[in-house]
């Protein structure tokens, strides 16, 4: 059975692609100058002739009109043929030269879906395009490495953090159907209790891994800066005056209105605030406060929550930030900073901590893009 012409083309590689089509340029060239001195060499050789007055020898004058006819297929001939064969050469290596990136790259992509996360495409520096493409492709395994890297951290982290309540749930089942405990409203809220944690742990998973991974759904709008900071504040006013700490908001004029999903912002407040809450013992205060950034080449507004509680060692200012770090006597999940932190760089900003040390407070500051428009405070 005869293959269509379509799927025979179909075979072949970008090397032989690339020299036939070189090889078809330089054959309409060739074709196109043939046709070309023969159609206009012997009518500007006679009228030559005929200016030269040589006589009325007509054997003459055809004997030298078949000389040049001749000469031009002979020189126009060598000439074709050697162009023909130094156009194929060069078209050749050129075309080796050109299919060996993509071939390489085809090569890096097939290792990568093997699951072999550590190739890389070199660039050939061949043009911005080849540039471009093992930039792409380096980009995408560097994605896929740190993807996996981050599944197999937080499988196991996770392990460990379902360890406990699941143990809990049995141990509680295990001692009601020994009728060790009896199934009674105390019993019950322990499972309660722990049932919520578990679920309370994978709705935080969730939301940090889709966050940390830029998949987290944002609906952003502009919104000014000083509406956030009421808003949060008001939602933790009373736990705050149960806790006994003193808790203030403050903001600058002329800090920028910033373009973010408030809802997500809020929950950033939030934790900020829980966390605060949490470490500032009585009569403690805890200050919210915004600004504008220093830098006015890029800019940005400031939220700053800043409190005297307990702090943290100077070494431990991105360490706090790690999935699952919290302190032993916390009742969260080790989750809350980590998610802020996800949230605020989904948004194209900035959290970071800061502590003189243990005992000393702690501020957490988050940096956000600046709007179009300014904070009417």
């Amino acid at each position: 059975m005869t293959r269509p012409k379509g799927a025979r083309l179909a075979g072949l590689s970008l090397a032989s692609r690339l020299l036939v089509n070189n090889l078809l340029v330089v054959l309409a060239g060739a074709g196109t100058v043939l046709v070309t001195a023969l159609l206009v060499g012997p009518a500007v050789f006679e009228y030559h002739l005929q200016r030269a007055d040589l006589g009325p020898d007509q054997l003459v004058q055809e004997h030298v009109a078949r000389a040049f006819d001749q000469s031009i297929l002979v020189s126009l001939g060598v000439g074709i043929l050697i162009a023909g064969v130094t156009a194929a050469a060069i078209s050749w290596l050129v075309a080796k030269r050109l299919a060996a990136p993509v071939a390489d790259a085809a090569d890096v992509a097939s290792r990568l879906a093997d699951g072999r996360l550590d190739a890389r495409v070199v660039d050939p520096r061949m043009g911005p395009e080849f540039t471009t493409l093992a930039t792409s492709v380096n980009e995408l395994a560097h994605r896929l490495e740190a993807t996996e890297q981050t599944r197999r951290q937080l499988t196991g982290e996770l392990a460990h953090q379902l360890r406990t309540p699941v143990a809990s749930i049995s141990a509680t089942i295990e001692a009601v159907q020994e009728g060790v405990l009896p199934v009674d409203e105390e019993t019950l809220a322990t499972l309660g209790e722990q049932s919520r944690r578990l679920s309370r742990l994978v709705d935080d998973l969730e939301v940090v891994s889709r966050a940390q991974e830029r998949q987290l759904l944002l609906n952003p709008e502009p919104v000014a800066i000083s509406g956030l900071v009421d808003a949060a504040v008001a939602a933790h006013r009373e736990r705050f005056r149960a806790a006994g700490v003193h808790l203030s908001s403050s903001v600058e004029r002329g800090t920028p209105a910033v373009t973010v999903d408030p809802d997500r912002i809020q929950e950033v407040l939030g934790n900020l605030l829980d966390n605060a809450v949490r470490h500032t013992p009585s009569g403690g205060t805890v200050a919210v406060s915004a600004h504008p950034d220093e830098d006015k080449k890029k800019p940005a507004a400031v939220i700053e929550v800043k409190d005297s509680g307990c702090g943290f060692p100077e070494g431990d200012a991105e360490r706090i930030f790690d999935r699952f770090e919290k302190a032993a006597d916390s009742p969260g999940s080790g989750l809350g900073l980590t998610i802020a932190r996800a949230i605020v760089e989904a948004h194209h900003g900035t959290l970071t901590a800061q502590s003189a040390g243990p005992g000393r407070g702690a501020s957490f500051t988050i940096a956000l893009p600046a709007g179009s428009s300014r904070d009417p405070r």
